[in-house]
């Protein structure tokens, strides 16, 4: 196959590297950009709406963040709900509604109190809700299964609605890919193109694909999720980093129980999300709740299993600092009843009763016979090891090598941040390059 260059080159057709090819494509003078894609179609992983809670993570409700992280992370939300109204996507897309984060007993309360009076000047439209409110606006959050009030406190805070909270990241995938290859330039998609090699001669590097596809570009970003890693060590970039997936499986009501988003108060010692319920767009609103948090050794969820195994022993990048990472986590308490219980979560029998008596936190009247595992849902998250400092990081790493070439590691809430990280790669571009970036026309239509 004849190779082809192009300016940019992405690698990974997840949100990530659609909303790059976007933003590229209508923000700046680049005129030739390539976005290649593993698998048949866009949004195959952890993009697609079955492997998220299809959450905009605005910093309102998450509970683990703090209130200066809320502050960067909401302009970068505040991106996709601005770009679905440019195109037309509420109601079809993307959907406003009601959400909250509780408070179960005592302290939780009191803590639901504090964030609330701390973030209402960055959130000006949350309320409080105590618990005759929410009798009201969530009564399945009050009652057990007799009808009886919960003896605890329950409090929470949150909207009813006027905010845009929820999205099918797979289906925006999709239309980042549309609109962009509408600005008249050359957008090309390559699918069914799994990339096995990145090298750089001169000022370009040659892209080259197991399907014989061979390509160049003067600048590379790796948007692959937990392959991005994998891709970077074999550029000998990012040695100091290893990967530990994280995977989350969830189950579903066989009706609607929750009129919005339910979001628990979340331990700071753990990386992973909290249990929450969500109305899910994709299963007519019935009611889905998870993630369980699985360490698991592959960095792919439902795609092959045996290479993804041998992937994922590259990525782990093991050695005596990951194992003193593994070790210090398992040395909490917390943590390791965490993990040991999520593990119990995947065996059959007990899983599903245990997994109910957690989510009756949410919702008291909650039994076995109202729930099932979501076969198919969930997907993988690349949380991300540093082994120079001997931690797990939280949140997203991005290795830019300073030489036109960036991979990004993107876990929860990832898609939430695409167009953040795709302007913040963009400019990177743009400056390697000697582009021009339209900054007067990004902020009038996305900030």
């Amino acid at each position: 196959m004849k190779e082809k260059h192009y300016q940019l080159a992405i690698v990974g057709g997840g949100i990530s590297g659609a909303a790059l090819m976007y933003e590229a494509a209508r923000y700046t003078d680049v005129q030739s950009i390539v976005l290649i894609e593993k698998y048949e179609g866009l949004a195959t992983l952890n993009s697609k709406a079955t492997a998220n809670s299809q959450t905009i993570h605005c910093g309102d409700i998450e509970t683990n963040y703090t209130l200066e992280k809320a502050r960067k992370v909401k302009p970068t939300a505040d991106m996709i709900a601005k770009y679905g109204l440019q195109y037309g996507y509420q109601g079809k897309y993307m959907f406003d509604g009601q959400k909250m984060a509780i408070g179960v007993g005592d302290v939780e309360v009191d803590f639901i109190k504090n964030r609330y009076e701390e973030f209402k000047e960055l959130y000006p439209y949350l309320e409080f809700f105590d618990k005759e409110t929410l009798k009201e606006i969530e009564p399945k959050l009050i009652y057990d299964a007799n009808g009886n009030e919960r003896s605890e406190n329950v409090v929470g805070m949150g909207i009813r609605s006027g905010i845009y909270t929820t999205v099918d990241y797979g289906a925006l995938t999709t239309t980042f890919v549309e609109n962009a290859k509408a600005t008249g330039k050359e957008c090309d998609v390559y699918l069914n193109s799994e990339v096995n090699s990145i090298n750089k001669t001169g000022d370009r590097f040659y892209i080259g694909a197991k399907n014989g596809l061979a390509l160049s570009a003067d600048f590379v970003v790796v948007d692959a999720g937990a392959h991005s890693l994998y891709l970077a060590h074999k550029m000998g970039y990012g040695k100091e980093f290893g990967c530990l997936p994280i995977a989350g499986s969830f189950y579903l009501t066989k009706q609607k129980l929750l009129n919005g988003k339910v979001y628990m108060v979340q331990n700071p010692k753990l990386p992973f999300a909290a249990l929450h319920g969500d109305p899910d767009i994709v299963a007519d609103g019935c009611t889905r709740f998870g993630p369980t948090a699985l360490p698991l050794p592959k960095l792919e969820r439902f795609h092959g299993h045996c290479k993804s195994f041998g992937d994922f022993c590259k990525t782990l990048n093991f050695g005596r600092d990951t194992a003193k990472i593994f070790c210090d986590l398992l040395k909490d308490d917390d943590v390791r009843n965490y993990v040991f219980r999520n593990y119990v979560f995947e065996v059959p029998y007990m899983n599903k009763k245990l997994f109910v008596k957690d989510a009756r936190k949410i919702v008291p009247s909650l039994k076995e016979s109202d729930i099932y595992y979501a076969k198919g849902f969930g997907g993988v998250r690349p949380q991300v090891l540093n082994k120079k400092e001997q931690k797990l990081m939280l949140g997203e790493a991005s290795i830019n090598t300073g030489k036109g070439i960036i991979f990004n590691m993107t876990p929860s809430p990832g898609a939430t941040s695409c167009m953040g990280n795709a302007l913040r790669d963009v400019k990177e571009m743009c400056a390697y390059l000697n582009l021009k970036f339209d900054e007067e026309l990004f902020n009038k239509e996305l900030m």
